[in-house]
């Protein structure tokens, strides 16, 4: 694959750049060049800045590691099973829901759906423990595709316990 460098006159060159890098959860779900039809994002972004690390997670719905749409009209078992691809993609990082400190939620129908996915939102932050709830926004929203009916982003912030650009840290 070619790479096309554009050059912006005059651009500032000084500052040092951030250690970035891409993260999956290959055994839970696919990556988005992996579609049908693919495509260009991350399933999320790690940034290593000054001991601290940020996961940036892209919007995550109920879909496989074949890149097929799992319970297919069924809004709850599609909201437990984002919540479990956002928890893979949290793991591979070394993170957990305790490090979230912010999520996005669409929803397609939020008149018709907002109510249960408060519900299982509720009782899935029970589960991991969590005493400050992250911050969150609820959105309805056109999804991707049709067969989809929540998708949610996430962001986790912790501190680096190893080298800008490793991993995993010690969860004890």
């Amino acid at each position: 694959m070619s790479q096309s460098v554009i050059e912006i006159p005059g651009a500032a060159t000084a500052h040092k750049p951030v250690s970035k890098k891409a993260i999956s959860a290959p055994q839970m779900l696919n990556e988005a060049y992996d579609y049908q039809k693919p495509s260009s994002f991350s399933r999320g972004l790690r940034l290593d800045i000054k001991g601290i690390t940020i996961l940036l997670i892209s919007g995550t719905a109920s879909v496989s590691d074949q890149g097929q749409t799992v319970h297919p009209g069924d809004f709850r078992a599609q909201t437990w099973r984002a919540y479990q691809n956002i928890t893979a993609l949290l793991k591979s990082e070394g993170a957990s829901w305790k490090d979230v400190v912010r999520t996005t939620c669409y929803l397609r129908d939020i008149d018709r759906d907002y109510e249960a996915f408060n519900e299982i939102r509720s009782e899935f932050f029970r589960q991991q423990g969590l005493d400050v709830l992250p911050a969150s926004t609820g959105i309805q929203a056109t999804l991707c595709w049709p067969s989809l009916l929540v998708e949610m982003e996430a962001m986790a912030i912790f501190e680096s316990e190893e080298k800008p650009g490793a991993s995993t840290r010690n969860l004890a």
